[in-house]
């Protein structure tokens, strides 16, 4: 969910956090000369780096590589300026300290609620209606819930179901077209959009449909309630929503949670399949290996017979493209955190109050890594593996995405469906990348359709 998140903390960033309660607050720290001359010897024992422009710091570079879909060039140009580890700038109105190796994921995975916490912009709340919750409290509500029915001996029962549900996506929407664009929406489009709360603006739309979301969900929750039975409960919103129920949570309290639950699971594992589906439009080689490997899958079963978890695990080289696809485009760039108390880190002090930003593009784009890291090479997720936290596209430690295990179903069931009916291309074979409000094709990434003939 965390990873969702993110998405919307970097849109918060444009010149609407506020700013004047961050200049007041630094100005208390300074209201006496002892705390002034305390404020100084922290500073400089803080991390290298810079705060950039007053107020907005590096935030304005922060989102245009992000928006001209590299991101890691604003990581990578501090690196090379100030230190290999860390650096210190200014994002999102707040002093934070970005960690970039593989160490320094390990660092922030490890040490969760110990000395920083979860963190993102007041302006979330405004969608979520969480503004009188703890952040780390919902996100460990959340997390204890979706845990246990996101687990892979819960998931294997419902293979067959996703793979039912592509299926007839596939036919509602691929079948008998010569031409799909946009393969899959984006959820978020309108939450993700810069926090302008004025009339006409996306902000101000996005507010008014979170809002629209939640009196429908209400309505659905007043029925579910009134005609649930035994046999209604055994999906997983249905059991979400039974037990938010026995902790007497209000119909506005559940469909904000289920709203969050809903914009957090969707749009990461769309953006996903979409450049899987890329990958497979631009590389001949590596589709004809794929096609392969789930032609073989499909001998072995019965016309329309559905997948299953012995399927899923056979789909080896399938899953280490959709790694490599992963590792170049994470759906989500990474989180950020509180930092609750003062502590060291590679022999630099951070101080409470300050924000950590944790980057996937750090480590995924690093040559010290991944070598050669723009090319796309399925063959690094086979033999010994990876360095440890090296590859964090789903996070890590007691945050690692919950759902990672269900993205590899609902990736691997897609794949199998497609490569197995169509044979793909793209129409415009240079189509840009771009990164706001999430990565991804710049024109949507239409795709001429050749049925295959089907034994």
């Amino acid at each position: 969910m965390e990873l969702a998140l993110y998405n919307s903390l970097l849109i918060s960033a444009i010149f609407f956090i506020p700013l004047l309660l961050y200049f007041l607050r630094h100005k208390k720290l300074g209201s006496t000369e002892n705390e002034a001359q305390t404020l100084s010897q922290l500073l400089q024992q803080t991390p290298p780096g810079s705060s950039g422009w007053p107020l907005i710091g590096e935030t304005v570079e922060y989102l245009s590589t992000t928006k001209a879909g590299i991101p890691e060039k604003f990581i990578n140009d501090r690196r090379k300026k100030y230190s290999s580890k860390l650096f210190k700038t200014s994002l999102l109105g707040q002093p934070m300290v970005l960690l970039c190796n593989a160490e320094g994921n390990k660092f922030v995975f490890s040490n969760e609620n110990r000395l920083f916490t979860t963190w993102w912009p007041s302006s979330i709340d405004k969608f979520f209606d969480t503004h009188n919750a703890s952040k780390s409290e919902e996100a460990m509500k959340m997390r204890k819930f979706v845990t246990p029915v996101l687990k892979p001996d819960t998931l294997r029962k419902y293979v067959h179901i996703i793979d039912a549900k592509t299926r007839q996506h596939l036919r509602a929407h691929w079948d008998g077209k010569q031409v799909i664009e946009k393969p899959f929406g984006h959820f978020s489009a309108g939450l993700l959009s810069l926090p302008i709360d004025l009339p006409g603006t996306n902000f101000r739309r996005a507010i008014k449909a979170a809002k629209e979301l939640r009196k429908e969900f209400e309505v659905m929750i007043k029925r579910w309630k009134s005609d649930r039975s035994p046999s209604q409960s055994q999906g997983i919103l249905s059991q979400h929503l039974l037990e938010l129920n026995e902790e007497g949570q209000e119909e506005s309290q559940m469909a904000t949670r289920i709203l969050a639950l809903i914009s957090a699971s969707y749009d990461n594992v769309s953006t996903a399949m979409t450049f899987v589906v890329k990958y497979l439009a631009e590389m001949p080689n590596v589709f004809d290996a794929v096609l392969r490997e789930q032609s073989e899958i499909a001998r072995e079963k019965e016309v329309d017979e559905p997948l299953n978890w012995d399927d899923i695990q056979k789909m080896r080289y399938s899953w280490n493209v959709a790694s490599e696809v992963l590792r170049l485009h994470p759906p989500a760039n990474g989180a950020f955190r509180e930092v609750i108390t003062n502590f060291s880190y590679a022999g630099f002090l951070i101080p409470k109050g300050w924000k950590l930003h944790w980057n996937a593009f750090a480590t995924h784009k690093s040559p010290e890594y991944f070598p050669d890291p723009e090319k796309f090479d399925p063959s690094r997720f086979e033999g010994n593996g990876l360095a440890p936290y090296s590859y964090v596209p789903f996070g890590g430690g007691a945050h690692m995405c919950p759902g990672k295990e269900y993205a590899r179903i609902a990736i691997l069931v897609l794949m199998h469906n497609v490569v197995t009916k169509f044979k793909l291309e793209k129409l415009f074979p240079d189509e840009k990348i771009i990164g706001l409000p999430i990565l991804r094709p710049a024109k949507g990434l239409p795709v001429r359709l050749y049925p295959r003939q089907q034994p």
